[in-house]
């Protein structure tokens, strides 16, 4: 997601051809500006889906039949770097679309603008897409007039929008990182929440507390992400929020000095084999991680590292199966080098017999 500082970690694989985007170019973030020689991209895995514009964040899904990736799109501010997030100053939302993994990327334009949400004031994170009831829906975490997070929704006839926002935001909501997740029972579920600039730290009771500071001590309970069942209308929240608890292989709740397995923010949801995949960034120690549990709403217990650091200090991704086989979207620098301008990869996600993922190194 979004926070300070910008770093170099490598691993070991071999790169991937890239995808070019038909996007119409925007010189305040136009990526293309970023010259990368063949050299560099020897060190990537993946290659950018597209470059024209800076991206983040995705959230990838298949609707009829066909990719829709809903990033974050990032953008050059001026502003300083601060562990708040300040510089993520994003402002609106493009929609990627493509046939298939390695096929032509199309960029559609705007989706939706923070200046057309009525309740909204400034940094449009990390959003979500979902389709029900005939009807396409964004879900998207921006500060409201109070600077706070909330999480809003927004509704279109297509999957690419035009998106037009409920003028509030969902009952309930607060934090980051919407992710929505169907059921093969019917139900809908959103899991959201990130520490630190995702505010999530300060939701210790029912009311915001401004002056909770960021880090747990080590040996509390590690701050869990939440899930709500949505309502029939994909609108609101049909129940309570709840705290998801992460357990260890011990059975034990992890701790918040287990950085490398707590989680952090950037949360998914997804299903193989009659099994529940709940995958997280763990923030600060730059790992993508999983835990497992035989129902939507866990417990869930840790299993082990998706992806290991990417270049850059955030990392963020989405899982998706399509033809028959399982990818995983993510985001790193390579265009820019720096923390807050980012590109989305994409990139095949293995599995043992077992169902466990196999270990992803996004660099050489």
């Amino acid at each position: 997601m979004r926070f300070s500082h910008s770093y170099l970690l490598l691993g070991a694989v071999l790169g991937l051809a890239a995808c070019e985007s038909n996007t119409t170019k925007q010189p305040e973030t136009a990526a293309s500006t970023t010259t990368t020689t063949s050299a560099d991209s020897t060190k990537y895995l993946s290659q950018p889906l597209v470059r024209d514009i800076y991206t983040a964040d995705p959230s990838a899904h298949v609707f009829n039949g066909k990719i829709y990736v809903y990033p974050s799109h990032d953008i050059e501010t001026g502003m300083p770097e601060n562990d708040n997030g300040d510089h993520f100053a994003m402002r609106d939302y493009h929609i990627l679309s493509m046939d298939s993994v390695g096929g032509k990327v199309t960029d559609h334009g705007v989706a939706l603008d923070v200046k057309d949400v009525p309740w909204a004031k400034r940094q449009m994170w990390a959003p979500d897409a979902a389709f029900k009831n005939g009807t396409y829906y964004l879900y998207f975490p921006v500060k409201d007039k109070q600077d706070i997070f909330r999480i809003g929704v927004a509704t279109s006839t297509s999957p690419t929008g035009p998106f037009k926002a409920e003028p509030q935001p969902i009952k309930g909501s607060y934090s980051i990182d919407p992710a929505v997740f169907t059921d093969t029972d019917g139900k809908t579920y959103m899991y959201f929440g990130g520490i630190w600039g995702g505010q999530l730290q300060r939701w210790r009771t029912a009311q915001y507390d401004s002056t909770i500071a960021p880090s747990q001590p080590a040996q509390e309970v590690a701050i869990g992400p939440r899930v709500a069942t949505m309502s029939a209308d994909m609108k609101e929240f049909a129940g309570p929020v709840k705290e998801l608890q992460i357990l260890g292989k011990d059975g034990k709740p992890l701790l918040a000095g287990d950085t490398e397995k707590r989680f952090f923010e950037g949360i998914w949801m997804h299903k193989y084999n009659g099994k529940y995949y709940l995958s997280y960034s763990t923030g600060d120690t730059h790992l993508l991680v999983y835990a497992t549990s035989d129902s939507p709403t866990g417990p869930f217990t840790y299993q082990g590292v998706i992806m290991e650091p990417v270049q850059g200090w955030t990392t963020h991704h989405s899982i998706i199966e399509k033809d028959g086989k399982w990818y995983i979207f993510y985001h790193d620098t390579q265009l820019s080098d720096k923390t807050w301008l980012r590109n989305v990869k994409v990139t095949e996600l293995q599995r043992n017999p077992d169902g466990s993922i196999q270990t992803i190194k996004p660099m050489k």
